[in-house]
């Protein structure tokens, strides 16, 4: 990749807006994905898109219906949908079925473990299907509302209204509750394994310290958090939900406790998607105007890589090794940069 240099700050922003490729999806996206060189976008409908290096696009149905929920673990991205199936894609393309609900319920959250196991959810149940095949479930005491994978060993967070359900599907002791009021949607661990945050339907994050279940309250959100993403080295938590990027600091023992959230290229449009580099200190920000902009962590400096006035943007990703961007916009633009 090359070396992040946007302009100094009396200069204008710096701008790569005439080396992104543009892709026409034909619909809106609702996440994107790299599988090695090839991108793959989720499309709200039935289909996905594979985006290869050329830019050359094919279209694979993998639902009847919605597409709810998608998840990807760098090897294949696994969905689930309103018609109660969950598949996988590979970058070949070729659709695999992995589960039917037995009663058709939509399938609204998924979730992958880096041995090969894969949760999902339908209604107030969780399940999960081992690296060897064999499936277990469990039952919250309401709607699930998200599921993460703990990064270190078989522990499976469902979030839920009031609280986080932390079960381990290959243990027979209770599952263990961490407790705040509220209806809880996305959740994630921190890849060091110390905290687990929540984004919940109120304009607010909850986290939690996993060593001593300690509260970290984070709100003051204009609008509801819809798109969160860990910083390389999992320093920093960068958050939508504002008129600017806002990153948590978890360098600390404590996490965010007691700090102030950095605030960075705050624009006159709400931030809809975020997306950090794998390896550098650089994020991707969308805008609800259509903007896309790469930002550096340590000083703020922007690059221009989409202009407004298009669609907001629905979807950011970089490839594993960080020398590709790609998002996607709820009006059926996609675009792909290569660093």
């Amino acid at each position: 990749m090359e070396e992040f240099d946007p302009a100094g700050p009396a200069d204008s922003i710096a701008s790569v807006t005439d080396r992104v490729r543009s892709i026409d999806l034909g619909g809106p996206a609702s996440a994107a994905y790299f599988l090695g060189a090839t991108l793959v976008v989720v499309g709200a409908e039935e289909t996905v898109t594979l985006v290869d290096a050329a830019c050359e696009t094919a279209r694979v149905e993998v639902s009847g219906g919605a597409i709810l929920c998608a998840a990807s673990d760098g090897k294949r991205v696994v969905l689930g949908g309103d018609d109660g199936k969950l598949s996988a894609v590979e970058s070949s393309g070729k659709p695999v079925a992995i589960a039917t609900d037995p009663k058709r319920r939509w399938i609204d959250n998924v979730a992958l473990h880096p041995d090969g196991a894969v949760a999902w959810s339908a209604g107030k149940i969780a399940f999960v299907r081992g690296a060897k095949g064999e499936d277990k479930f469990f039952e919250v005491p309401s709607t699930v509302g998200g599921l993460a994978f703990a990064p270190k060993g078989m522990r499976l967070a469902i979030a839920h209204y009031n609280g986080v359900t932390l079960w381990f599907p290959n243990m027979a002791a209770n599952a263990e509750m961490l407790e705040w009021a509220g209806s809880h949607l996305g959740v994630v661990f921190s890849p060091d394994n110390k905290f687990l945050v929540t984004t919940m339907h109120e304009p607010a994050m909850h986290g939690w310290r996993l060593a001593d279940s300690q509260h970290m309250r984070m709100s003051g959100y204009p609008g509801r958090v819809r798109s969160i993403s860990w910083t390389a080295g999992g320093k920093g938590l960068a958050t939508s939900g504002a008129d600017s990027v806002i990153v948590w600091p978890f360098a600390a023992k404590d996490g965010p406790m007691g700090k102030q959230p950095a605030m960075l290229a705050p624009l006159s449009a709400r931030v809809s998607a975020v997306a950090c580099h794998p390896k550098q200190d650089i994020l991707a920000a969308g805008y609800s105007d259509g903007t896309v902009l790469m930002v550096r962590l340590t000083d703020g400096a922007e690059i221009l890589v989409r202009r407004n006035g298009k669609g907001a943007v629905s979807a950011l990703a970089w490839s594993s090794n960080g020398a590709m961007l790609a998002f996607a916009a709820e009006d059926g633009e996609a675009g792909l940069l290569t660093l």
